[in-house]
């Protein structure tokens, strides 16, 4: 699958490239598809080389965690929806506590912490994995929940709107956290049914129902604040757990009697590895959606839209922000310039401006995920990944576009 769809973006890019110098004298498209190589190139590079001091830092936490046992007492609670979901880990294994400590930050809106947590809980669920080449049923129930997973606080978009003017810059914290739920439970639902995960056990619907109740009981507490309050609020919590996670690991170690630095360094140092090991990955993803992009194949796909949607008389002011939700997938960056781009082209306050924040904060960038994740283990079959992960992209993308008509349309 991944074979195919690498190929599939170089040729399909050529081929529009082609169109594009033949019927349309585009006389530069070949220029700009080239320079697109070595753009993505540099850029694969040097967010590999951004990551290295992040995993370092966080890998080596990881493993002052585990030594001190602070990470065994995160995952108990977890542990009889554990056994249901993923049945081949075994009980207090360390790829659960990495598990859960990726769900927290992505839940927090912390990118940058997530991904740490997430190649330590592949690197762990690849030990079990039998077919070393073939992505484990448990390796991508993780990959898609995710690629999908809940952003309860969307600071940055909210910062990203007050620079951009808007009147209210936090207008769009319940659509994006209404949206962002639909799309991890779209694409959890989506792998149970591929895996034949048994929904209807109790104790799967407590925790599902439990983790509903969580994320309504954090929008009725956010939405009676003032918006300033509001950032505060979140940020202040986002950065408090970070912190409390970081004294937690170190006094379980001192406590437990370990040698915390000897252990962190050895965290540290497979962390840089790891870093090490995702370049190759991240520029052959990056460079084939860089030169898709320079083709013009994107462009010409929201144009067909916008086309389409008039054509059957429906409302064609969602077209203006598909852009973002286009781009999202590959590009996490690219749909951050996106969603700029659009408030700055139509307000911060426009439907399509709201729409694109939205769309921001609901979707996940699947196939960096994807290059990040299953790369660094040497994955090459990923079997159902991608189309389940795409699926939680579409859902969060429909849900954003009907959830900002009901509000702001």
């Amino acid at each position: 699958m991944l074979n195919i769809l690498w190929i599939a973006l170089f040729l399909i890019s050529f081929v529009s490239g082609f169109i594009r110098f033949a019927w349309l004298g585009d006389a530069d498209v070949f220029n700009r598809l080239i320079q697109a190589v070595f753009l993505s190139s540099k850029t694969a590079f040097d967010i590999a080389l951004g990551l290295t001091g992040t995993l370092a830092f966080w890998l080596g936490m990881l493993r002052v965690g585990e030594s001190g046992g602070a990470i065994q007492w995160l995952t108990r609670g977890l542990d009889p929806l554990f056994r249901r979901l993923l049945p081949d880990v075994p009980k207090d294994h360390p790829a659960l506590g990495a598990i859960v400590m990726n769900l927290a930050a992505n839940m927090l809106g912390l990118d940058n912490a997530a991904t740490p947590f997430g190649l330590k809980a592949m690197h762990e669920l690849q030990r079990l994995n039998p077919e070393k080449e073939t992505a484990s049923d448990a390796q991508i129930l993780f990959f898609v929940v995710n690629a999908s997973s809940v952003t309860l606080l969307p600071v940055t978009i909210f910062t990203y709107r007050a620079q951009m003017g808007a009147a209210n810059p936090t207008d769009v914290f319940i659509p994006v956290l209404i949206a962002t739920f639909g799309s991890t439970l779209t694409g959890f639902l989506s792998v149970a049914l591929m895996q034949k995960i048994n929904l209807l056990d109790r104790r799967v619907l407590a925790y599902l129902g439990g983790v509903t109740l969580t994320v309504a009981g954090l929008l009725f507490y956010f939405l009676n604040m003032d918006q300033a309050v509001m950032r505060e609020k979140s940020a202040l919590l986002s950065n408090g757990v970070l912190v409390a996670l970081i004294m937690a690991f170190l006094l379980g170690a001192a406590f437990k009697h370990r040698n915390a630095f000897a252990t962190f360094i050895e965290g540290a140092r497979e962390g840089f590895q790891t870093a090490v090991a995702i370049i190759p990955y991240l520029v052959a993803m990056l460079v084939a959606i860089g030169v898709f992009r320079a083709s013009g194949v994107l462009e010409a796909l929201i144009e067909a839209i916008r086309q389409t949607a008039s054509i059957l008389n429906f409302d064609t002011r969602f077209v203006d922000a598909l852009p973002t939700a286009l781009i999202k997938p590959f590009s996490g960056s690219g749909a951050r310039a996106m969603m700029l781009d659009t408030m700055r082209t139509f307000g911060a306050d426009s439907f399509a401006g709201r729409l694109s924040c939205v769309i921001q904060g609901s979707t996940e960038t699947t196939f960096y995920v994807l290059a990040v994740y299953f790369g660094a283990v040497g994955i090459k079959n990923i079997r159902h990944a991608v189309s389940c992960a795409l699926l939680a992209d579409a859902a969060g993308a429909m849900a954003a576009i009907g959830i900002t008509y009901r509000f702001f349309g």
